[in-house]
Order: structure tokens, then sequence, then C-alpha cells
């Protein structure tokens, strides 16, 4: 009579059963990956709240925009009157915008990094010498009458983000005079926030206004000019050594060096989309702003993020390849050691992105990477107990630690190089299972 087989033991040299019950469990380690994934959006959250909240106490990223002149006029309109059943004139103010003919910029920034627990902040003192002139201001054109034009109540106006940032008081010399400015604006046509300062303004055409005023200015992070000038000239220099040019404009020539750059932009009023006089808000200058950020040598968060969209390669390839050597060796894996493995693997994104807050992205890579092979390394000898088979496992997960690394080192090939490793990949698993005969394969027999 036959001796009947346990169903538990079937089970166990089923293959297909291996198999389902190994996709399953890769299926469920992505449950905690996904879990991790949102700890890095949680984490890099807190930073960027903790880089708002230094900022609040030092000063926000500032945007320069201005200088130009602010000149009121009345405008007067006829409107119906119910009551009154007669035409009433109603009149309101309002304001022409005037932006220099030629506008120069210099300055100086001095970075400093603040720490807020782990969290690393980039503030800054800035310097910056502005000086320019109006000339040939066509009022005229406007088509309002001079004497609706209040020439006498004239501002001469600066846009700026954040004027907590101020650090100086700021003397204004126009022409052959000097005021000081007042906080706010006249009017939020332009900018929503900033300073002005009365002025001296003569209707005649033609006539030729200069100014000049140094600005001293914190800020965190950016720096932002806008190009109101007919030609706009500013040039930055600064001892940071990882700038980044972003806004509207690219600058025309830079030099970054391992301890410092400079930066020139030179703009031109056809590079933009608004005219050198205007009435009212009908022009957003804030659109053509350009600058720099002063970034952090090292994003963690972000290639923590893109290192965990291969957990899936991750875990499915070291599952392939303890399949393999099940099947190629005669050696059974249980399910819950599968399970273990799988969990060594997803608590090195934990490590990845605990020590990546302490150490460069770089060294914390390789710190996860060698603990989590050592954990791995020392289980797997314990249960296949071959020195060969540990050696061998150790060497494809070097291998493929080191192929993510390289693909989180270079983002513009990092779609490239993956398709590339993912095909010579299934190549080779598609060389070594060519001779095995799936139908008549069971796990574990000689």
């Amino acid at each position: 009579m036959e001796e009947k087989v346990p169903l538990s033991q079937s089970l166990k040299y089923n293959i297909y059963f291996k198999v389902g019950t190994i996709v399953v469990i890769a299926l469920l380690l992505l449950i905690p990956t996904g879990m991790i994934e949102s700890m890095i959006q949680e984490r890099e959250n807190t930073n960027k709240e903790a880089i708002r909240e230094v900022s609040s106490k030092w000063g926000e990223e500032q945007t320069l925009i201005g200088p130009y002149l602010t000149v009121p006029y009345t405008r007067y309109t006829k409107e119906w009157s119910r009551k009154e059943s007669i035409e009433e004139i109603i009149e309101t103010t309002e304001y022409i915008h005037v932006l220099p003919t030629s506008l120069n910029l210099s300055g100086a920034i001095d970075p400093e990094k603040r720490h807020r627990g782990v969290y690393d902040i980039v503030v800054y003192n800035s310097n910056v010498k502005i000086q320019g002139e109006f000339s040939k201001i066509d009022f005229e054109g406007l088509n309002i009458p001079m004497k609706d034009i209040h020439f006498d109540r004239a501002k001469f106006s600066i846009g700026i983000n954040d004027l907590r940032g101020i650090e100086k008081q700021i003397e204004l010399s126009w022409n052959d005079t000097t005021s000081f400015f007042n906080p706010g604006l006249t009017t939020k046509d332009i900018a929503s926030s900033g300073i002005d300062a009365g002025i001296i303004l003569l209707p005649e055409k033609g006539l030729k206004n200069t100014f000049s005023f140094e600005l001293d200015l914190k800020g965190s992070q950016k720096l932002y000019f806008t190009p109101v000038g007919k030609v706009t000239d500013v040039s930055i220099a600064s001892n940071w050594n990882n700038p980044s040019f972003n806004g509207a404009f690219l600058p025309d020539s830079s030099n970054i060096t391992e301890t410092d750059f400079s930066a020139n932009w030179n703009v031109l009023h056809l590079n933009r989309n608004y005219p050198q006089i205007w009435k009212g808000s009908k022009y957003g200058v804030a659109n053509s702003a350009f600058g720099v950020d002063l970034l952090l040598p090292v994003d963690n968060y972000q290639k923590s993020y893109r290192s965990i969209k291969y957990a899936i390669l991750f875990i499915g390839f070291t599952f392939l390849v303890f399949f393999f050597i099940e099947v190629l060796n005669k050696v059974f894996i249980h399910p819950v050691q599968y399970i273990l493995v799988g969990i060594a693997l997803v608590v090195f994104y934990t490590l990845l992105l605990s020590v990546s807050e302490h150490l460069n992205y770089n060294m914390a890579f390789i710190t996860s990477a060698v603990a989590t092979l050592i954990l791995i390394i020392g289980y797997v000898k314990a249960i296949l107990k071959s020195n060969m088979l540990s050696f061998l496992v150790t060497g494809i997960l070097t291998i493929l630690y080191s192929f993510i690394f390289v693909i989180i080192q270079l983002q513009d090939f990092a779609l490239l190089i993956g398709s590339i490793g993912i095909f010579m990949i299934l190549g080779m698993v598609m060389y070594f299972s060519r001779k095995i005969d799936w139908y008549n394969l069971s796990l574990g027999q000689k």
C-alpha cells in the first residue's frame, strides 16, 4: 500500500507553491517600503519647516523688484446718480509707473549655515550697490492731462519680499539731493511689500535723473533681481561654492571655483514682456526675476527617495538568487527565512535615511549597505552552511548595491543605465535557467 505524503510535505517540495509564496512575500514587503517612502517625505517636510522657522526669524527668500517711480494722477469718470438724477464726476487716484533707463547692481553675498536639530539651513548677509538713471520720461504719451499728474507726490519705490531683512537705514541719492526711505509702498500695483522715498520730479520731457543707494539685506537661500532697466546689468560674487542660477534669465558669464563664485547678467528691455512706463497693475514684473539659489551640497532626501524606487528590484532580485540556489543546489529555504531577509533589505532604507541626516549621502549609503550585507550574509551562512554560497550571495548583493549607487549618482543617465542593467540581469537569469527542466523539478530533492 502506497504511503500517503502529508499535505505540508507536498507543498514544501512543490515548486509552483514556492514561487507563489515568494511572489506574495515580495509584494507584501512593498507595504513597509511604502511606509518608509512616506517617512522620507515626512522628514523632508520637517526639514522645510525648519527652514521656514529659521527664515521667519532671520529673513525669507529675497527678491528685489525695482527700483521704479510711482507717480499718482487723478482720473475723472462720469457716473449717473439715480438719487440726484444727474451725471456726477467721480475722482479717483491712480498711479503711473516708470522704469529706469539704465540700472546697475553689484553685490556681495556672505552666506552661512545655521542648524536646527539635524537640519542645515543657508542664510546670508548681502550688500548691494544700486545706481542708474531715468531719462526721456514720456508722460504725454499716456494721454493724461499734465495738470492731473501730481509730480510733487512722486515716490522712488523698491519692492522687497521681507522687510525684516533690511540691516541699515537706506539713504537715497537722487540727482543732487539725499533722502531716506520709509517702510511701505504707495500702491501694490507692482510689489506687495517694500520701501519708498519722496523725490523731486520735474515733468520736463528728456530731463535726466540719476540715483544711487546701498542696500544691506539679510535673507535665506535665494536672492533674486528684476530687470526693470532698459538695460539692466547685475554682478554678484560670493564665497559660496555651490550656487544654482535660476529664474527667467541665466547669467551671461559665471565663474565657480571650489571656494567661491561670481556671475554677471545683462538684460535688455527687449528680453521681457513689459514696457518702461504704464498705468495701473496691468503688467507683472516679478515673473521676470532671476538670481541665485545658495544650495547645500547634498539633497539626501531626494536621493533617498530615488533609491527607494529600486526597492522592488532589490527584493525581487535577492529572492530570485535565493530561489536559484534552492533549485540548482537542491537545498530548501523556508518562507520565514525569505521574510527575514526581505525585512533586512527594507531596513536598509531606514538606515540610509537616518544616517544621511548626519553624514553625507555617499558615506551614508556605503555604511548602510555594508551593515545590511553583513547582516544578510551572516544569516545566509548560518542557514545554508556553505561558504561558497555565502560568497556568491555576497558578490551578487555587492554588485546590486553598487549598481544602484551608480544610478543615483548619474541622475541624467539613470534611466539609460538602469534599463541596460535590468536587461543584463534578465539575460543572466535566462542563461543560468536555460537547462532547468521546470516540468520535472521538485525542491529539496537530489
